[in-house]
């Protein structure tokens, strides 16, 4: 099987239609006229990503693996090319780790802070490994486990200024044993919700 990331047609078409009635939208924030800023820090495939900018949300998408990350260049670049719409999202792709984005934020205090940080790291090896869909195997084969996905967690929460949200299996535990301040949950995954360290100061 081959590997390619398309953001313009299959499922992505269809969750545009959606018009942002997803699980997805309610756990960032989105609410009436407001879009959050977002920083994905762990794109992947990108088509979270893709899918907040759809809805109008101003979205950086990080990704460390070199593979991934010519990957979903290249599909970037064709769907700016290929369609006017796509051409009028406010998305940014940047080839890095989250924790050296992390690092520049530092350095810029709060002013470039986004108001929410996504995750989405590698999920756990399910026991029945023929459940895992074959695209989800070979983007693990490329991309590894994300063993430092609970420290990205808690740096995250520096940085957001309003929540990070965290996509999960449904029964997974949290990320590095941190309660979250509430869950929005579906039938096979869920978005655990923290509310920002620097709203709390």
């Amino acid at each position: 099987m081959k590997l390619s990331i398309d953001f313009l047609t299959g499922k992505i078409a269809y969750r545009r239609a959606q018009n942002g009635k997803e699980l997805l939208a309610k756990a960032v924030g989105i609410k009436g006229c407001y879009r959050p800023s977002i920083l994905d820090a762990t794109a992947g495939l990108g088509r979270d990503g893709f899918m907040l900018a759809c809805w109008g949300c101003k979205v950086t998408m990080l990704e460390r693996s070199p593979v991934m990350a010519t990957l979903l260049q290249d599909a970037l670049t064709r769907a700016f090319t290929e369609s006017e719409w796509a051409q009028k999202l406010s998305l940014l792709f940047i080839h890095t780790d989250a924790f050296d984005y992390f690092n520049k934020l530092e350095l810029l205090n709060n002013t470039y802070y986004p108001d929410v940080i996504y995750l989405d790291p590698m999920h756990p090896v399910r026991s029945k490994s023929a459940l895992v869909k074959k695209e989800m195997r070979l983007v693990r084969e490329i991309v590894g486990e994300d063993k430092d996905s609970d420290d990205l967690l808690v740096q995250a929460l520096h940085y957001a200024t309003s929540r990070v949200v965290v996509k999960r299996p449904r029964l997974a535990p949290a990320l590095a044993n941190l309660k979250p301040d509430f869950c929005i949950t579906g039938k096979q995954q869920r978005f655990d919700v923290y509310l920002s360290l620097i709203n709390r100061r």
